[in-house]
């Protein structure tokens, strides 16, 4: 051991001296001089040898995914997930090219989506479902929760009412879940995922979601007993379902490329949660609860629109960014009045609308817009209305079974003036407030000589409930 002990200290004084000797070497103003002059030969032989060297350019290889990494962008995000088969024909063709030229439509849709989207690529992803599916309300809504057709589909998943019911999708005069942000997508990726284990593949499962599984199983049949191909492109469909899949693979294509994205300048969307979801406990007012979370009204009905009612029922949960939920929760807390300021009244024998109005201190164009009401109503007794709360009354609960008042056409009497028609008999003529006239009940005239009957007008058949 002491031999070991002194060779060691041996060694380290050597390797000492050793250092100090060249930083000596190294701190001589004459050998930087070398050095410097030196470098320009060793880096003129460094490119000689690289030029030597030189590698050709390596061919073009898919860009590598990292799916465990987490891209600040969702739109990577969604790239990542596509996993549908392209369709590259004319239909996706023309449909790339009009998004193209209506840049600012894209830019309105991406900015809406915001609030959206990231929740339903993480409902996907949960699901294990194409990520192309995200881009779906685009299609379907341009991501407009309020949107509403003339088939009477509602909601960014347009959910036509017997469908909504058949996916639970609640509809009633309090709510219409089809406009709900989290069950309507829920809704909608079970529709999507129960036609797509229907048929095995995606592009028919997009065209039943459209067109009705059904109607694509008739179609699917009709091909097969004729011994046709029975994918999307080869079955006879409408027109706008032929065009459905092609506009969804139009802005695959375009979200796609990074390029494109950035050319069009469609806005970012941050990859990251949007929204949060908080279930009151007691019925509480839509602008009361804007106020609470820090947002305007238009802002909180953007994230829940399926409220038909300016009341929000304890049963529905609130969405609230998630940024400001925080806010809201301790506003709540600290809120001692009243969470709402209404409560529902049922209509008593012979009760008028303008009566009930004067009564709570509210104008009649208010209650009906309040409650839904459009026209001439038909007030039965035992009807439900919504009318404000009295002495800052707060509602613990909202009753279920509302009474809604019958909606009917405005009636119109006939007035008591009377005009000699053209045989002799007389008219009656019915005026609306406006004066306008609308309709003539005619007295039967007294037949004269040399008068003939009219002919019967023709009437036309009718195919589906119109002229043709």
């Amino acid at each position: 051991m002491p031999l070991r002990n002194a060779l060691s200290q041996c060694l380290g004084i050597a390797c000492l001296m050793f250092l100090l000797a060249q930083g000596a070497a190294a701190s001589e103003p004459g050998s930087q001089l070398a050095m410097l002059e030196k470098e320009p030969i060793a880096q003129a032989g460094l490119q000689e040898e690289m030029a030597a060297k030189e590698l050709p350019c390596p061919p073009d290889l898919p860009e590598a995914i990292d799916l465990t990494a987490n891209p600040d962008d969702l739109w990577q995000r969604v790239r990542n997930g596509f996993a549908m088969p392209n369709l590259n024909n004319d239909l996706v063709l023309q449909q790339q090219q009009w998004y193209l030229s209506h840049p600012e439509y894209l830019r309105r849709m991406v900015d809406r989506s915001k609030r959206y989207l990231h929740h339903i690529v993480e409902e996907l992803e949960k699901r294990g479902m194409p990520t192309e599916l995200a881009l779906l309300p685009m299609v379907e809504s341009s991501f407009n929760p309020m949107a509403y057709s003339r088939a009477h589909a509602s909601g960014l998943w347009q959910f036509i009412p017997s469908t909504g019911k058949r996916f639970d999708l609640q509809q009633n005069w309090w709510h219409d879940q089809r406009r709900d942000i989290v069950a309507s997508t829920a809704a909608a990726l079970e529709y999507l995922q129960s036609v797509y284990e229907m048929h095995g593949d995606w592009h028919l499962a997009l065209a039943s979601y459209n067109w009705g599984e059904n109607a694509v199983a008739r179609a699917i049949q009709k091909n097969t007993a004729k011994g046709l191909p029975t994918d999307y492109a080869n079955l006879t469909m409408p027109a706008e379902t032929r065009n459905y899949v092609p506009k969804l693979m139009a802005l695959k294509n375009i979200f796609s490329s990074r390029t494109t994205v950035a050319q069009l300048r469609l806005p970012p969307v941050p990859n990251r949660p949007y929204f949060a979801t908080y279930e009151p406990s007691k019925p509480i007012d839509v602008k009361l609860a804007a106020k609470l979370a820090g947002m305007s009204v238009d802002e909180f009905v953007a994230l829940n629109p399926a409220h038909n009612r300016p009341v929000i029922k304890p049963d529905s949960a609130l969405v609230i960014p998630a940024e400001k939920m925080e806010t809201f929760q301790t506003n709540l807390e600290n809120h001692d009045a009243p969470l709402t300021s209404w409560q529902v009244y049922s209509l008593k024998s012979g009760e008028k609308l303008d009566k009930v109005a004067a009564r709570f201190g509210i104008s009649l164009v208010e209650l009906k817009r309040v409650n839904g009401l459009q026209g001439k109503v038909r007030l039965t007794p035992g009807a439900s209305l919504l009318v404000p709360a009295r002495n800052g009354q707060e509602l613990s609960r909202l009753p279920e079974d509302i009474k809604v008042p019958e909606i009917v056409p405005e009636r119109v009497k006939p007035t008591k003036t009377a005009k000699k028609g053209k045989g002799g008999g007389k008219q009656l003529v019915a005026k609306t407030k406006g004066g306008k006239q609308l309709a003539r009940a005619a007295t039967p005239a007294k037949k004269t000589a040399g008068t003939k009957k009219a002919a019967p007008t023709k009437v036309s058949k009718q195919t589906g409930g119109r002229r043709t």
